[in-house]
């Protein structure tokens, strides 16, 4: 998934990038073809020819619509952007997907195997904290950008004030915990 995830992301931000990735024509992982052409030794993990696909019709689904494309697109924006941050006594190392700097938005973009559960995802996987972190950052509201793998339906979700306050939470708890086991 991280590496479905990481092609997702450079097919729309950095297309020059997707030469790096190798993609092999095969049904599945398990097969002859797909264990006769990667390098055992590394542990590297390719992309099947299908899931190159499926992953270029999502991509063209996120950029039909007309308001992410112009999120994504629009006059004064970067892509990948860096950055480090101290909060709460500890340095926290960023990147951000698009900083729109004609919307003042810090926009990222996330798939999912199901938008009406998104909110819990959001909460799951620590989204609350990448948006506190990198509002604080940037100065800009945070919205993610999300569409769904199998229905390519597209959600915007913008982030509440009690989102970012639990955001904030975790993040001074996390470095709570950090000071605790490595100071």
């Amino acid at each position: 998934n991280l590496v479905k995830g990481q092609f997702f992301h450079n097919l729309v931000l950095e297309p020059e990038k997707i030469d790096s990735f190798r993609i092999i024509d095969a049904s599945s992982r398990t097969t002859t073809i797909y264990k006769s052409q990667v390098d055992k030794d590394s542990n590297e993990i390719c992309l099947l020819k299908k899931e190159e696909q499926e992953l270029r019709s999502l991509v063209d689904s996120m950029l039909a619509n007309p308001t992410a494309n112009d999120l994504i697109n629009d006059i004064d924006v970067e892509y990948e952007v860096p950055g480090l941050i101290k909060l709460c006594g500890e340095w926290w190392k960023l990147k951000a997907d698009i900083k729109n700097n004609t919307q003042n938005l810090v926009v990222d973009l996330k798939t999912t195997g199901d938008i009406d559960r998104f909110q819990w995802s959001a909460k799951k996987f620590n989204y609350d904290s990448q948006a506190y972190i990198y509002s604080q950052l940037f100065g800009y509201e945070m919205l993610f950008i999300v569409i769904d793998k199998k229905t390519h339906q597209i959600g915007m979700f913008d982030c509440s004030p009690k989102f970012y306050e639990r955001g904030e939470d975790k993040v001074r708890r996390a470095s709570e915990a950090y000071d605790l086991f490595y100071k």
